[in-house]
């Protein structure tokens, strides 16, 4: 039956349910023995990939232009008529490949995570869960269509961030204003729609037989190797080691632009009065760029982005009603990953690109494995993939190396991209803690106490940046952050991942080509073995400590001190 499934996903696009059954019923009647096993798993990886992909094309369609509703309507369409079904089939195969007693080599830890997707699945919650990705999908509507007016042209946000750069400091508070105000202008429709949201979510997790969604997001996750005690811990060390160091950055700052207070829009212009780096003058010279700098790191990555670019793998600039943020997903059918951001020509977009290639090679490399259970991977190491990425590829980011940036610029954008790190983690605390609470109580459903939870863990964690007169829209900060609307728990893996990836640029800093190696291994185990085991594949720690982190923190101050002594020291 298998031989008759098409390899292309276009064949399938307008396949009905009944179509697409025949492939799931000749699985289940199989009879599953040793001899078998080898052509079930191949047979059900070729059905799953093709499936996947056809879903990942259709998620992608949405975030390309928010305002096609002919893409719209046809993801609502699978979530609504396939998934539910094919769900249920999904979950009749685990079953019967867990109750066989089998377990082909390396899929110790995909059967824990097939025993786990058993005792979560509920048919009561496919419905729900096709509402709720409806209702994400109201979220990228609405950002989305977030335009102003700006020099006479309407502008998205992004292109708007440009202007944070400006060294007139009246021109960029206008600019942060009439940013500010638009979010503010959507703060009714954010809230509505997170009080449609919540109970769908914690409706799920009852079902699930879990107290709150919290618990059953950490199952949903697959976090078997830590816990939210762990992630408190991790709270907690930031506030030891990494809040003192964003402290000594932001008062650097204050220092060097002259001023009584640190305002939000003073945090991204160069303290020194040096103009914005722009790196790049095309889209196709910032890919081109990007191509380069990879083949620097390792021949093999440079290979995997050229195939990117060569078969059309990348959507980068930003445009009106295309999508927030930046992602990298799969189409596991043709063994290839696809990457969208938003790119302005910014600074920041260069960084984007390499975290997201970062994903990317990930992808190439567990595509290589045989199996669709074991081409996943815990998203705690997704992250790694492409934060380490970023620091590896630093060293090759100036123009001699075929990059974007004179020398100069390169230790100016590499010193930025070190104080970022550090400014992210007290960041990540806030989103994390604000979403352990919000679905921890029954106040999470209230948009007003979200607020004023927002703003406690905003002073907590985040001192030194004056929001005087901007307090509405301090405390709205979590509908700005997507992952909170779109992907819930989804952020803690980053603070962690950052603490894995700067081991890995540590270990780089003794022997790259070792420790880009160690990397590659790394992500080509997929989920063959555990998290902790991923990264020590890796050549890191997977750590919630004040010790370890303190280090990776003195790290990165020592070499923030370095490059700024480096771009003091004059030339000749």
């Amino acid at each position: 039956m298998l031989a008759a499934l098409p390899a292309r996903v276009d064949e399938i696009r307008s396949w009905t349910w009944d179509q697409f059954q025949p492939f799931y019923d000749d699985l289940l009647a199989r009879d599953l023995t040793a001899d078998t096993l080898a052509d079930f798993l191949a047979d059900w990886t070729s059905l799953s990939s093709l499936v996947n992909e056809l879903f990942s094309r259709a998620r992608v369609a949405t975030t390309q232009d928010t305002a096609d509703e002919e893409a719209e309507s046809f993801y609502k369409h699978l979530m609504a008529a396939i998934h539910p079904p094919m769900s249920k089939a999904v979950n009749a195969l685990n079953k019967k490949l867990v109750e066989s007693g089998l377990e082909p080599e390396g899929y110790a830890v995909p059967l824990r995570n097939l025993r786990s997707e058993i005792e979560l699945f509920r048919e009561e919650n496919l419905p729900l869960q096709t509402r709720e990705q409806g209702l994400m999908l109201e979220y990228a509507k609405i950002t989305g269509a977030q335009q102003v007016e700006w020099d006479g042209a309407q502008i998205t946000l992004l292109e708007l961030a440009k202007t944070y750069e400006d060294q007139d400091r009246d021109r960029r508070e206008k600019a942060f204003r009439l940013q500010a105000d638009r979010w503010l202008e959507d703060r009714h429709a954010l809230n509505d729609l997170w009080t449609r949201l919540y109970p769908v979510r914690e409706e799920m997790a009852r079902n699930a037989g879990f107290d709150n969604y919290r618990d059953y997001a950490f199952r949903l996750r697959r976090r078997f190797d830590y816990t939210p005690e762990d992630c408190e811990t991790f709270h907690r060390a930031i506030e030891q080691v990494v809040i003192p160091a964003k402290v000594r950055i932001d008062q650097r700052r204050q220092a060097r632009l002259g001023v009584e207070t640190l305002r939000p829009w003073d945090l991204n212009v160069d303290p020194e009065g040096r103009p914005p780096l722009r790196p790049w003058e095309t889209i196709e010279d910032f890919a081109a760029k990007a191509e380069q700098v990879f083949y620097k790191v390792d021949p093999s990555v440079g290979d995997y982005f050229a195939t990117m670019r060569r078969e059309d793998l990348l959507d980068l600039p930003n445009r009106p009603n295309k999508g927030p943020g930046a992602y990298c997903t799969a189409y596991p059918a043709i063994r290839r990953p696809f990457v969208f951001m938003n790119a302005v020509n910014l600074r920041g977009d260069v960084r984007t690109l390499l975290h997201e290639a970062g994903h990317a090679f990930h992808t190439f490399e567990v595509l290589k494995l045989p199996y669709a259970h074991q081409r996943s991977y815990p998203t705690e190491f997704a992250e790694v993939a492409s934060m380490a990425m970023e620091l590896l590829a630093a060293p090759y980011l100036s123009v001699e190396q075929g990059g974007y940036f004179t020398p100069e610029e390169a230790a100016r954008d590499r010193i930025g991209h070190l104080e970022k790190i550090i400014l992210f983690w007290p960041y990540m605390a806030v989103v994390d803690a604000f979403q352990l609470w919000a679905y921890t109580t029954p106040d999470g459903a209230d948009p007003a106490a979200c607020d004023a939870k927002w703003g406690e863990l905003w002073s907590r964690f985040q001192p030194g940046v004056d929001f005087s007169g901007l307090e509405d829209y301090c405390v709205t900060g979590w509908h700005r952050k997507q992952h909170i609307f779109r992907y819930p728990f989804y952020y803690v893996e980053y603070g962690l991942a950052q603490l894995g990836a700067v081991q890995v640029w540590a270990n780089a800093l003794t022997d790259q080509p070792k420790a880009v190696a160690d990397y590659l291994h790394g992500l080509s185990l997929g989920y063959t073995v555990t998290l902790p085991e991923l990264y020590q594949a890796t050549g890191a720690k997977f750590a919630f400590d004040a010790d370890t982190l303190g280090q990776a923190v003195d790290l990165i101050e020592r070499t923030i001190s370095d490059l700024e002594a480096q771009l003091r020291t004059p030339v000749g």
